[in-house]
C-alpha cells in the first residue's frame, strides 16, 4: 500500500498579535504526517529524501508525496482543490500535546458498504499507477475525474506528483496535461459563475475577510476606518458575492446586464418592511386579574404574617417560633418566584417572510440562492454504555434531514469518551443517511428521526399523494431495520475484530522471537490488547482494554470528516441513484458531518461537558465557522424540521443582533401518562420561561438552544451603552466615552469588557482565545455573517442582501490540522476559555451560568415556542433517577449562590426582574431546610397536643381561606395564559415537595460542606430491586432503586401517619377533647401526605404486586405505636372515651 507524508506549516500569527508575550504562548503543534498501513501491517512514513531515492527503483510499494508548505507552490485549480478536500475527508486526523499531528488515510470507516460520494471511505476506482492502491479522483456524484483525454485513471497523489515532478505528463499517453481543459470540463460539469477577483497571494482567511474590506476610501467611516456596507450597497457599482446581474448606476436606479432600468433606490426605502417575528401580548382579561391577584395575595400575606407575629402561642412558643420562621421564608420565596411572572408574552414567526427575504430572487440576489447564515450543530455524548449509539445515530439522522440549506449546515458530534463504538455508529448513520435524507425530502416526512417516525401510532399514509410512497416507505423501513441490527451488533463486531487482529499480532511476535532465539527457551510475549478499526489499524481513542494513552482520560485528539462539505449547487438524484428510488428533482446532498473527540491527558482538568462544548466551538470556527450554533443532547432530536428557520427569524429580525440565543422548550417522549414525577416540567417551560421572555429573556437550559457565536466568545452586544447606560451614567460623565458615543455602533460590534470604550484590541486576542490565528481571524467573519439583513434603513448593524450567497471555502489539510491543535488539552492554558469565553466552567449546571454571563453583559434572549414541537428527547421516569437529576440541578444552584455568579453581584446591564429570577435560581434549594421543618410541624403538633396558633379563631381561618383562594385563582389564571393543564400544575406542586425534602436538602448539605470544609459528597445508587418488563413501555417507572435521598420523605410520611393515629387516640381518650387542635394538625398532615402520594406510589413498585399484608401490617404498626404513646403519656384526667366536640 501507499505511504504518504504531508507537512503543512500553520499560518503565522498576525502582526497585531505579535506582542511581548509571544514567548509565553503554548507550543506550536508539529507538522502533519500522512501515512497508511502497508499490506504487511506496518505503518510507514517517509521523508522527501526517501521519496527521491525510491522513485528511481522499479520495485517500490511505499512512497511519499511531500507538498511544499507555501500555498503559492501548490496547484490551485478547481479540480485540485476539490480532490484535496476529498482526500482530507477520507483521512482520520489525530494529534495533541507533544505529539505528531497525523492524518491517516482510511480505506474504510465501517465494515458495511459505503455508497454516498460525500462519505469518508466511499468506494471508487483504483489508481492505475503500478504499486499504488489509491482511489481515483471523483466529483460530487462520485464520478471519476480523468484529467487526461486518454481516460487514464489516476489518484490525487499520483496526479500531483505527475504535475510537479513529472513535468505534467500523463503516465498513460505520455502527453502533457491540459489544465485549461480540466477547468473547462469541471465548469461544464458544474456551471458556476466565478467569484470576484482577489489580489494575488491572498491567504484563505484573508479571502474570507475580503467581504468586509474595500479599496475605496470614500466608503470608509471617517472615525474608525471601517467599511460602510450601507453606503457601498447604494452608492457603488460593487456587488457582494458573485453572479449578481443587477447593480446601481451613478445616475440613480438599478439596471440589469442589458442596461435596462429595473428599480429606483427609493423603491427599496419606501417598500413596506415586513417583520419576521411578532410579539403577542397576553389578553388583558387574563393578565390584568392575574397581576391584581398577585398584589392582593402579597398584601394578605403581609397582614397574615403581621398577625401571626403579634399573636404568639404561649402554650407552645417553640412550635409557634418554628412556624413563623418557615412562613416568613416561604413568603420571601414566593415573592422571588412570582415577581418575574408579571410580564409574560408569546411570540410568533413568519416563515413565509423569511423565505421571501433570504431564499427568493431579488435585486441583490437574482439567482435566488439562500442568503441564510450558516449553523453549526453540536451533539454531545460521553459514554456509549449510558447513551446508546442507536439513540445518538437517530439524533444525527434527524439533523442531516432537517429543512435548512444543506450547504449552510455542519454537524459536529463530540465523543468525550473517545469510543470506537460511537465512531462506527456515526459512520453507519452517515451511510444510512444516503437513503433516509432523500426519502424525507421527497415525501416531506415528519418527524425525521427514523425510530420515532416508524413508531408513530397514527396513519402514516395520511396526506401522502405520491403513488410510490408505499413502495419507498417499505424499502426504507427494511433498510432501517437492517441498520438497527448493524448498530446493535457493533460491540460484538468490534470485539471479535480486535481479538482476531490481536491474535495475529501475537503470532507475528512469536515468529520474530523464534527467528532471533533459535536455541533459547521462549518467554511469554505481552502485547497490549488494542482496539482495531475496520481498515486494520489501531484506534487512536479509548481501547476496550485500557492501555497507556488509550483510556477515557488519556487519549489523543481525533477528527474525522464523516461527510465532506456538500457542493454549493443542488445535486439532483436520478431514477437509479439508490436502487429502485426515483430521486428525480430531489436534492441528494448531505450536510457536513464531523466526528470530534478532544484530546485528554492526565493532570488536566477537562471540565466535563462544558470543556467538550468549548472544544467544538473552536474546531467548528476553523472548519465551517457558522455564525450560529445549535447544541443538542444526544437524546434530543429535531422533531420539527423547520425549527432552525423559526429560530433564525428572531436572529435575522430587526434588533436581532442583540439576541445572544434562542431557547426552545424541552419536550419529552416516553413519559408515563399520569406524569407521576412531573417529568414534562411544563410549569417551568410553559410558565416561567414565557414570563422571563417578557423581561430580558429565558435562561439557558443546556439543550435545544440556538446561540450567536460571538456572544459565546464573550463580546458585548451592539449598542450596549445606548440600551444600558448604567445607573451612574446620568450623574458622572466620562470624557473617554463622550468621543466614542458619536461613533456608529455597528462599527464597534466586537467589544469585550465591562467598559464599552472601543473595539477589541487584537493584540490581546491570543490571551483570550489562544494562539490560533485561524480562530482569531474567523471572529469578525462570524460577526458579520450573523448580522440581520439590511433591507431597510431602520435596521441597524445589518449586512447587505446577497452577501452570504458566495460559495464556502474548501477543506484542506492545514485547516483540519489547525482544528486538531485547538482541541488539544493544552490549548486553553492561560486563556479565558471557560472563564469569560465559551461555556463557563466551575459548576455542574454550566448551562445556567453561561446564560447568566450573557445576560449580565447586556445581551437578551428569546423563547421560541413552535406550533409543532421543535425538539423532543427522553427523561428519567424512575423515581431514583429523577431524584438524582434534580439533585444535580440543585447542587449547581447552590454552587451558583456561593460563587461570583450570584445575581446579587450582577451588573447594571441586567434588568431588575431578571436579576430577581436569577437570584431565585440560586436560592430555591435553601427552601428545603424550612420545608422539611414545616412538614414535621403537623406531626409535632399532634404529638404534643398543641398547634401553631393558640386557637382556631375566625381571624386565622379567614386569613388561611383568603390565601388558599388567591393561590387557587392564581393557578387557574397561570394555567390560562401559559397553556398548561391544571393536573400538570398539581403534579409540579407535588414534586416540588418531594424534591424539596430529598434532593434539594442533599444539595444544600453538599454545597455547604464543599464551601466550608472543601469536602465533596456524591449521592449514588446503592442497591437495586425489581426488574424490567420488555412488554411494558413504562417498566422503568415501577423499578425501585434504593438511595439515601429517600430517607427524609419516608421519615416524614411515617411520622405524620403515626402522629395522626396518636392524635386521634389522644383526643378520644381525653376527658376534654380538643377537636379543633386535632383538626388543625390532621389537616396539615394530610396536606403533607397528599403531596408525597406519588413518592409513596413509587416505593410500592408495580400496581398489583404489593402484597395486601404489607398494608395490613402498616396499619397495625401505626395503631400499636399510637396506643403505646397513649399508655405511656395518657391525657390528664382521662377516664372516659369520647367527649363533646367544641368549635370556637
Amino acid at each position: 500500500m501507499t505511504s504518504k507524508s504531508f507537512k503543512a506549516s500553520r499560518l503565522s500569527m498576525s502582526s497585531a498579535a505579535d506582542g511581548p508575550d509571544s514567548q509565553h504562548k503554548p507550543p506550536m503543534p508539529p507538522t502533519v504526517t500522512f501515512g497508511r498501513r502497508t499490506s504487511s501491517g506496518r505503518y510507514i512514513s517517509y521523508s522527501r529524501d526517501d521519496l527521491d531515492s525510491e522513485l528511481g527503483s522499479n520495485d517500490f510499494m511505499n512512497y511519499t508525496v511531500h507538498l511544499p508548505p507555501t500555498p503559492d507552490n501548490q496547484p490551485m485549480d478547481p479540480i485540485s482543490q476539490k480532490v484535496e478536500e476529498q482526500y482530507v475527508s477520507s483521512s482520520l486526523f489525530t494529534g495533541g500535546f507533544n505529539s505528531v499531528t497525523r492524518a491517516h488515510l482510511m480505506d474504510k470507516v465501517t465494515e458495511s458498504e459505503v455508497n454516498h460520494p460525500q462519505m469518508a471511505g466511499s468506494k471508487g476506482s483504483l489508481c492505475a499507477i503500478p504499486g499504488c492502491d489509491g482511489k481515483v479522483m471523483t466529483d460530487e456524484r462520485g464520478v471519476d475525474i480523468l484529467p487526461c483525454d486518454c481516460g487514464y485513471k489516476i489518484c490525487r497523489d499520483c496526479y500531483l506528483d505527475a504535475v510537479k515532478t513529472g513535468d505534467g505528463i500523463c503516465p498513460g499517453c505520455k502527453e502533457q496535461y491540459k489544465a485549461t481543459d480540466l477547468d473547462e470540463a469541471e465548469e461544464d460539469r458544474r456551471p458556476l459563475p466565478l467569484p470576484l477577483p482577489l489580489p494575488a497571494g491572498m491567504s484563505k482567511m484573508e479571502r474570507r475577510l475580503s467581504l468586509m474590506k474595500s479599496t475605496k476610501s470614500q466608503l470608509m467611516r471617517s472615525q474608525t476606518g471601517d467599511f460602510d456596507h450601507n453606503r457601498w450597497l447604494f452608492e457603488t457599482n460593487g456587488t457582494y458575492g458573485y453572479g449578481n446581474a443587477i447593480w446601481p448606476k451613478e445616475g440613480g436606479g438599478f439596471v440589469n446586464g442589458n442596461g435596462e432600468k429595473t428599480a429606483d433606490p427609493s423603491d427599496l426605502v419606501s417598500k413596506p418592511w415586513r417583520p419576521l417575528t411578532r410579539k403577542l401580548k397576553i389578553p388583558a382579561a387574563v393578565i390584568s386579574p392575574y397581576r391584581l391577584l398577585i398584589v392582593i395575595r402579597l398584601v394578605v400575606l403581609a397582614l397574615f404574617l403581621q398577625w401571626r407575629i403579634t399573636h404568639p402561642n404561649n402554650d407552645a412558643i417553640w412550635l409557634w417560633g418554628m412556624s413563623i420562621v418557615c412562613e416568613l421564608w416561604f413568603a420571601f420565596s414566593w415573592v422571588l418566584d412570582q415577581m418575574p411572572k408579571l410580564c409574560p408574552i408569546n411570540r410568533s414567526t413568519d416563515l413565509n417572510v423569511l423565505k421571501e427575504k433570504f431564499e427568493m430572487p431579488s435585486l441583490n440576489n437574482p439567482t435566488g440562492k439562500s442568503d441564510l447564515p450558516g449553523i453549526d450543530i453540536f451533539v454531545s455524548t460521553a459514554d456509549p454504555e449510558k447513551e446508546p449509539p442507536l439513540v445518538t445515530a437517530n439524533t444525527i439522522l434527524s439533523i442531516l434531514a432537517t429543512d435548512y440549506p444543506v450547504e449552510k449546515l455542519a454537524c459536529y458530534v463530540s465523543d468525550d469518551g473517545g469510543a470506537l463504538l460511537t465512531f462506527e455508529a456515526m459512520a453507519e448513520a452517515a451511510s444510512f443517511a444516503n437513503m433516509w435524507v432523500p426519502f424525507c425530502r421527497k415525501h416531506n416526512i415528519e418527524p425525521r428521526n427514523p425510530e420515532s417516525y416508524f413508531s408513530l401510532k397514527r396513519d402514516p399514509y395520511k396526506n401522502k399523494v405520491r403513488t410510490d410512497f408505499v413502495k419507498d416507505r417499505r424499502r426504507v423501513k427494511r433498510e432501517y431495520d437492517e441498520f438497527k441490527v448493524r448498530i446493535n451488533g457493533l460491540p460484538d463486531s468490534i470485539r471479535r475484530r480486535s481479538d482476531a487482529y490481536h491474535a495475529r499480532e501475537e503470532i507475528k511476535a512469536m515468529k520474530q522471537q523464534r527467528q532471533r532465539r533459535d536455541d533459547e527457551p521462549l518467554e511469554s510475549i505481552k502485547i497490549p490488547k488494542a482496539t482495531w478499526m475496520a481498515d486494520g489499524t489501531h484506534w487512536p481513542g479509548t481501547w476496550l482494554t485500557p492501555s497507556a494513552e488509550h483510556t477515557k482520560g488519556d487519549h489523543a485528539g481525533v477528527i474525522q470528516v464523516m461527510l465532506k462539505p456538500p457542493s454549493d449547487e443542488p445535486l439532483h438524484g436520478t431514477t437509479d441513484e439508490i436502487g429502485t428510488f426515483d430521486l428525480t428533482d430531489i436534492d441528494i446532498r448531505l450536510p457536513m458531518l464531523v466526528y470530534v473527540s478532544r484530546e485528554k491527558r492526565p493532570g488536566y482538568d477537562h471540565n466535563k461537558k462544558a470543556g467538550a462544548m468549548n472544544a467544538l466551538v473552536r474546531a467548528s470556527a476553523i472548519m465551517s465557522n457558522g455564525p450560529f450554533i445549535l447544541n443538542l443532547d444526544c437524546d434530543h432530536y429535531i422533531y420539527n424540521s423547520q425549527a432552525m428557520k423559526e429560530g433564525m427569524c428572531f436572529m435575522m429580525d430587526r434588533g436581532g443582533d442583540r439576541i445572544c440565543y434562542v431557547q426552545f422548550p424541552q419536550r419529552f417522549e416516553g413519559i408515563d401518562p399520569s406524569d407521576r414525577y412531573a417529568n414534562h416540567n411544563t410549569v417551568f417551560f410553559d410558565g416561567n420561561m414565557r414570563a422571563l421572555d417578557g423581561l430580558q429573556g429565558p435562561v439557558y437550559v443546556g439543550t435545544g438552544c440556538l446561540f450567536r457565536r460571538i456572544a459565546l466568545y464573550g463580546f458585548d452586544p451592539p449598542r450596549a451603552k445606548e440600551h444600558h447606560p448604567g445607573c451612574c451614567s446620568c450623574c458622572f460623565g466620562r470624557n473617554k466615552h463622550a468621543t466614542v458615543s458619536h461613533t456608529p455602533e455597528e462599527n464597534r460590534a466586537l467589544r469585550m469588557g465591562d467598559s464599552d470604550d472601543e473595539e477589541m484590541n487584537l493584540s490581546l486576542a491570543p490571551k483570550k482565545f489562544g494562539n490560533s490565528t485561524y480562530l482569531i481571524d474567523s471572529i469578525p467573519v462570524a460577526e458579520f455573517q450573523g448580522r440581520p439583513l439590511a433591507d431597510h434603513p431602520a435596521v441597524k448593524n445589518g449586512r447587505p442582501p446577497g452577501a452570504l450567497t458566495i460559495p464556502r471555502e474548501l477543506l484542506d489539510t492545514s485547516t483540519v490540522a489547525e482544528a486538531i491543535s485547538v482541541i488539544s488539552c493544552w490549548y486553553e492554558d492561560k486563556t479565558e476559555w471557560g472563564e469569560r469565553v465559551g461555556w463557563i466552567y466551575g459548576s455542574v449546571t454550566e448551562d445556567v451560568v453561561t446564560g447568566y454571563r450573557m445576560h449580565n453583559r447586556g445581551w437578551r434572549s428569546v423563547y421560541c415556542v413552535t406550533k409543532r414541537d421543535a425538539f423532543r428527547g427522553t427523561a428519567p421516569i424512575n423515581l431514583t433517577d429523577r431524584l438524582h437529576q434534580v439533585l444535580r440541578w440543585a447542587t449547581g444552584s447552590v454552587e451558583i449562590f456561593f460563587s461570583r455568579n450570584n445575581a446579587l453581584l450582577a451588573s447594571s446591564r441586567m434588568k431588575f426582574l431578571q436579576r430577581i429570577a436569577y437570584l431565585n435560581v440560586g436560592i430555591y434549594p435553601f427552601t428545603s431546610i424550612f420545608l422539611i421543618v414545616y412538614c414535621f410541624l403537623p406531626a409535632l403538633s399532634l404529638f404534643s397536643g398543641q398547634f401553631i396558633v393558640q386557637s382556631l379563631d375566625v381571624t386565622f381561618l379567614a386569613y388561611l381561606l383568603t390565601i388558599t383562594i388567591t393561590l387557587c385563582l392564581l393557578a387557574i389564571l397561570e394555567v390560562k395564559w401559559s397553556g398548561i393543564e391544571l393536573e400538570e400544575w398539581w403534579r409540579n406542586e407535588q414534586f416540588w415537595l418531594i424534591g424539596g425534602t430529598s434532593a434539594h436538602l442533599a444539595a444544600v448539605l453538599q454545597g455547604l460542606l464543599k464551601v466550608v470544609a472543601g469536602i465533596e459528597i456524591s449521592f449514588t445508587l446503592t442497591s437495586k430491586s425489581g426488574g424490567e418488563d420488555e412488554d411494558d413501555d413504562f417498566a422503568d417507572l415501577y423499578l425501585v432503586k434504593w438511595t439515601s435521598l429517600m430517607i427524609p420523605p419516608i421519615t416524614i410520611m411515617m411520622t405524620n401517619l403515626i402522629a395522626i393515629a396518636v392524635g386521634f387516640s389522644r383526643t378520644i381518650y381525653s376527658s376534654v377533647p380538643q377537636w379543633s387542635r386535632l383538626l388543625g394538625g390532621v389537616f396539615f398532615s394530610f396536606w403533607v401526605l397528599a403531596h408525597l402520594y406519588p413518592f409513596a406510589k413509587g416505593l410500592m413498585g408495580r400496581r398489583g404486586r404489593t402484597p395486601t399484608i404489607v398494608f395490613v401490617w402498616s396499619g397495625l404498626i401505626a395503631i400499636t405505636i399510637s396506643l403505646l404513646w397513649v399508655a405511656i403519656n395518657p391525657p390528664e384526667g382521662a377516664n372516659e372515651i369520647g367527649g363533646s366536640f367544641q368549635f370556637p
